[in-house]
């Protein structure tokens, strides 16, 4: 998607609103849907900043269980767009080449540095049995806790009756 800005760098007040899917990283994550990116550019006392939102609905597995589970976010984006900058140390600004403006790569940075570090199907889920593979959240299973291996020689001098 290519935003022309010109008028909103030109005048302030002036606003360009955007709405469309997002098309390009779709093998990147597994996506149960293209994400929908809303929002508007505009000027505001000769600031011009971006902002919207990112719908985004992945289809993954639990981290813990492998259990299949949809994730769904609603991605806030805020950035303020600049032609030049003043000092080379402002990172937070986006820089643009022209007035001719791609926000897809942009928009796929925010995404991915919103995902969790760990999927999970539930808060509390409690994962597979290390030594069955059970699914713990749907039922316990009979193994007996391994204990700790560095503690096996202790184990050995219990004098069982």
């Amino acid at each position: 998607m290519n935003l022309e800005l010109e008028t909103v760098f030109n005048n302030p007040g002036e606003l360009v609103r955007f709405d469309y899917p997002l098309k390009g990283f779709d093998d990147l994550l597994p996506l149960a849907a293209l994400p929908q990116v809303t929002g508007l550019v505009k000027n505001r006392a000769g600031i011009v900043t971006l902002e919207g939102t990112a719908s985004v609905r992945l289809k993954a597995q639990c981290d813990r269980c492998a259990s299949p589970l949809e994730y769904s976010a609603q991605v806030p984006l805020e950035h303020t767009l600049v032609l030049q900058r003043n000092c080379e140390d402002d990172g937070e600004l986006i820089l643009l080449d022209g007035y001719r403006f791609s926000p897809d790569a942009l928009v796929w940075e925010d995404i991915v540095l919103s995902m969790p570090q760990k999927m999970l199907c539930k808060a509390d889920c409690k994962g597979l049995c290390p030594q069955c593979g059970a699914n713990l959240n749907e039922s316990m299973c009979g193994c007996k806790p391994a204990g700790d291996p560095r503690l096996a020689a202790l184990r050995e001098l219990i004098i069982e009756e």
